[in-house]
């Protein structure tokens, strides 16, 4: 069998890690797939094993290899996409971890970082898009080499090494042995000046954490060095690295200023890409948070994000804890029966809502159940809560940004429901594109940054011509109806939110 060109992608999870290869088609193949182990020890505390994760990780990308081979396929680049803000602590003479890696989920820093808070929110939030919020990788770090003995020799012996989970694997998989960050992984640790391309390093020092400890900041696609051959038998560059989430959206061909992606799973996350240009009211929501999308050839894109905690989440929740439905198909196939949910809404917010205001108390909400509503008037209202939530999270998006968005791009588990995605199109008035293999974005997409400069592809606009669109959902209802039932919504939401602040403790 004749050779074909491949590019070796990873992308390293929370949950799970991943390989495959994919060709100059667009084609994903080669998959493997090892679960991670995350663990809690105590509340606020989530930790993961940095040497599991690295050898797990191993373990299918020689899987991938192997697979590829048979296949007679020729591997010439890797791309590497994780896990954005945890925190890694390793000896760079055994490149060991020295102590468990905290996960972007971890909180036990939450309350020093609120009274950090009122000093340095403002200058965070113009700098670096966000507060000082509830967790930093900087802050664990600084504490262990205060409290930590092995981590205070590591640092007085000079052979200490920080970084999140791209400089950890990359100082493994690369002959640079080099510390090193990207933009998308580094905006997330909430350190980064996103218009300037550097620390802001004033935070960090108020933080404890030593600058010279800061990992190198590159590009997102980079020349960083050559795999090891002893690791996994082959010899090629390194020219990519990046967020997950991030990948994902270039991996969808989210590109350009104006598209919008939503991507389903316990939560929804919607991002609108912005362009080169930082968002008109960048840091001024606690709710959206300004990301770097992507930077290549010296030049940063940028979008925004905010998220709806939990959707496909609240769907177990319904069949599972109140066994009101079967599972969550059996919700769409009953919402797609009726044609409306005659005033009956539900309010997905089982953690508190994020949009339109930060309200941890806010709690889910069914409304407007009479003694003539039905099961299936209830599953529609359970999906077009959903859609109303993704609809305020677009709307947060484009007042922070403040560009127009101009179609939605969906993904994830939710987004094979057809019922939920129409009526994602008819509230929004934008146009839905599902796209095919949307749970290989990632790989897609941090393959397509390797290989967008002559590689593989021209550029990322050629690459993302190979993907394959699965179907487009317009709008079907005219603008006054949609006014109609978002005004309903927005008044449902109101009703709760004034609840919360009625029962408050004073």
């Amino acid at each position: 069998m004749q050779n074909r060109n491949v590019i070796l992608a990873i992308d390293e999870g929370t949950s799970g890690t991943r390989a495959a290869v994919v060709a100059a088609d667009g084609h994903v193949s080669c998959l493997a797939y090892t679960a991670l182990q995350v663990d809690s020890p105590r509340p606020g505390v989530v930790e993961q094993d940095a040497n599991a994760l690295l050898e797990k990780t191993l373990d299918v990308c020689r899987d991938t290899l192997a697979q590829a081979a048979r296949e007679g396929l020729r591997v010439i680049a890797l791309a590497v996409a994780t896990q954005r803000a945890t925190g890694v602590l390793w000896d760079t003479h055994t490149g060991r971890p020295l102590v468990p890696a905290m996960v972007w989920q971890d909180t036990r820093y939450a309350h020093d970082l609120d009274q950090l808070a009122p000093d340095w929110d403002a200058r965070l939030r113009s700098h670096v898009g966000r507060p000082a919020g509830v967790r930093s990788p900087y802050l664990w770090a600084a504490r262990h080499l205060r409290d930590t003995p092995a981590v205070a020799d590591a640092w007085r012996a000079r052979r200490l090494a920080f970084g999140t989970v791209d400089s950890w694997l990359l100082w493994h998989l690369s002959t640079q042995r080099a510390c090193v960050t990207t933009p998308t992984n580094a905006t997330s640790c909430s350190a980064y000046v996103l218009g300037e391309h550097r620390y802001l390093t004033a935070w960090v020092e108020a933080l404890g954490f030593p600058p010279e400890l800061l990992p190198e900041l590159r590009q997102d696609a980079d020349d960083f060095g050559r795999t090891r051959p002893d690791l996994l038998g082959i010899d090629v560059p390194i020219l990519a690295c990046a967020g997950d989430q991030l990948a994902g959206a270039v991996g969808l061909g989210c590109l350009d200023a104006g598209q919008s992606m939503c991507l389903h799973g316990t939560g929804s996350f919607v991002d609108l890409v912005l362009g080169p240009s930082l968002p008109a009211r960048s840091g001024q929501s606690d709710s959206t948070l300004t990301m770097t999308a992507r930077r290549c050839h010296d030049v940063s894109h940028f979008s925004v994000e905010t998220f709806v905690a939990t959707t496909g989440s609240a769907l177990n929740w319904v069949c599972d804890k109140l066994h009101w439905f079967d599972d969550a198909k059996q919700i769409s196939a009953l919402a797609a029966t009726v044609p409306s949910a005659r005033g009956v809404t539900f309010i997905p917010a089982l953690t508190g809502l994020r949009v339109p205001q930060m309200q941890p108390d806010a709690r889910a909400a069914l409304n407007g159940v009479s003694m003539a509503t039905t099961q299936a008037e209830i599953a529609h209202a359970i999906l077009e809560g959903i859609a109303h939530s993704v609809t305020s999270c677009i709307d947060a998006n484009r007042e922070v940004a403040g560009i127009p968005v101009t179609e939605l791009v969906v993904g994830g588990g939710l987004s094979g429901s057809d019922t939920l995605l129409q009526m994602q199109a008819d509230l929004t008035g934008l146009p839905i594109h599902r796209m095919k293999e949307t749970d290989r974005a990632s790989l897609r997409g941090i393959a397509w940054l390797a290989g967008a400069s002559g590689l593989l592809w021209d550029s990322l606009d050629q690459a993302r011509t190979t993907t394959e669109p699965d179907a487009v959902f317009t709008p079907r209802i005219g603008a006054d109806e949609r006014a109609g039932r978002r005004a309903l919504w927005h008044a449902r939401v109101a009703s709760e939110l004034n609840h919360v602040q009625a029962f408050a403790p004073h």
